[in-house]
């Protein structure tokens, strides 16, 4: 018998996430200049930093390169931020042997095509509500939220909260 998205997320160490689509709406700004800007979820921004804090893993893997996002990232925290990753299982295997981390132990959510074949080979795939419908149909759980509008943080909350671990960030006896 499968497990449940909820048992699952009961062996979750790492959090790995895609950047647009996922942080993002997906949308970009362009610039006069070129540049591309995104709007990433302050609460979103909360959450990763809160898992951090509390001794998960939290990984980037994205095929975007943006050096604002760059930015944005380290200053949550985030130390492993793969941008411009053109082979995303690549990357994966490299990060996951490098930590010494289990693919059944890593909840990846991805939005689209170049998410699918990382997403495969992890213990808990998700995605936002408006992902693709290939995504969809690999995830194993599917957030009530949007990318850029929360989904992360509801992934990243439902995962403390089974661990007994959102409280003691919220009431501040976090590691």
């Amino acid at each position: 018998m499968e497990k449940s998205y909820k048992e699952i997320m009961n062996q979750i160490t790492t959090f790995i996430f895609d950047v647009d689509g996922v942080l993002t709406d997906g949308s970009v700004h362009v610039a006069p200049n070129g540049e591309m800007l995104r709007i990433m979820n302050i609460r979103d921004g909360f959450a990763m930093k809160a898992a951090i804090e509390s001794g998960y893993n939290v990984c980037i893997i994205s095929g975007g390169n943006n050096e604002g996002v760059r930015i944005r990232l380290k200053n949550l925290g985030i130390n492993d931020i793969h941008l411009a990753s053109p082979d995303k299982v690549a990357t994966f295997n490299e990060y996951t042997k490098l930590y010494q981390i289990q693919p059944e132990q890593v909840l990846y959510m991805g939005d689209d095509i170049p998410d699918y074949h990382v997403m495969q080979l992890v213990g808990l795939p998700t995605c936002p509500q408006d992902a693709s419908s290939e995504i969809k149909a690999i995830s194993k759980y599917i957030s009530h939220k949007n990318g850029g509008k929360g989904a992360v943080r509801e992934v990243i909350e439902q995962v403390m909260k089974v661990q007994n671990k959102w409280h003691l960030y919220y009431n501040g006896q976090h590691d």
